[in-house]
């Protein structure tokens, strides 16, 4: 374990080993230097902790927990690993490639080990909320394990979401954006549940594929989608969602750093205390 307290965060490196993904993890905990005295914490996990480790992601919690912009939070990290691919995706289904095979094994890793591990870690903490957040692949495991899990988790954080993942290539005569979609589909065959709220980002230049030929890069087209399906459930923008389009947002670290502050305020956001 390596611990040092950066710029107001304390930030701890664990390395974790877990029976169900048969690997051990790196895992960094991004804790505020001082902890309210009710004890009471919002806990968010992310996917591709690498990535915002990479992005100064200590410095930045630093900034909005100093500047009084967010509520004290505990921030988790989970680094991936070499089967990425196979781990983060769907649980219900791989893509029609046979990534995301292994997505039961990271419900199992997340639910049954590392949140036991915090509990069992911060115990004298008390945590209001759960959230999940990732990137790309990272942010259809995030929303996939949300959905399945409402009872734990009340918000998520999609960042260039790979919400394109399907069922059949797209080059095949019969393939339908409606029902080939996976988590679209998902969306559509489940229950509105009143707890949970989506925040989505996306970048103008994620990409430059056009598969439907709407002059609309497929990112932007399959997140949108996922927010009308969410929609016709009864979820309400604005209330219960958010979306951020970067104009110059890549398919980057760089991009995801400019929109996890906005992410971070929309979540959990310090309401102001009037005299």
């Amino acid at each position: 374990m390596q611990t040092e307290l950066s710029t107001g965060v304390m930030v701890e490196t664990v390395e974790l080993p877990s029976e169900a993904l048969q690997r051990t993890i790196t895992i960094n905990f991004y804790s505020p230097a001082h902890i309210p005295a009710d004890n009471q914490l919002s806990l968010l996990l992310l996917n591709d902790g690498q990535d915002i480790e990479a992005m100064g992601f200590d410095k930045m919690l630093a900034y909005l927990l100093e500047t009084e912009a967010i509520k004290p939070m505990l921030c988790v990290g989970i680094h991936c690993g070499e089967e990425r691919m196979l781990e983060y995706g769907m649980i219900s289904s791989a893509d029609f490639k046979g990534r995301g095979a292994k997505a039961g094994l990271y419900r199992q890793f997340i639910l049954e080990e590392l949140l036991p591990f915090i509990h069992a870690r911060y115990n004298q903490l008390v945590f209001n909320e759960m959230a999940f957040a990732g990137f790309s692949l990272g942010g259809l495991s995030a929303l996939d394990l949300v959905w399945n899990h409402p009872e734990v988790f009340s918000k998520v954080g999609v960042f260039s979401g790979s919400l394109w993942w399907r069922s059949k290539d797209k080059k095949e005569k019969d393939f339908n954006e409606a029902n080939d979609r996976l988590m679209h589909r998902q969306i559509r065959q489940g229950k509105y549940q009143p707890s949970l709220k989506f925040f989505f980002q996306c970048g103008e230049l994620d990409e430059t594929e056009d598969r439907n030929g709407n002059k609309v890069i497929d990112s932007i087209d399959d997140t949108i989608d996922i927010m009308r399906e969410l929609l016709a459930k009864g979820w309400k923008e604005g209330k219960d969602m958010r979306y951020l389009q970067l104009p110059d947002g890549r398919h980057d670290v760089r991009s995801w750093a400019k929109a996890l502050p906005v992410f971070l305020k929309w979540g959990w956001r310090k309401k102001v205390q009037h005299s």
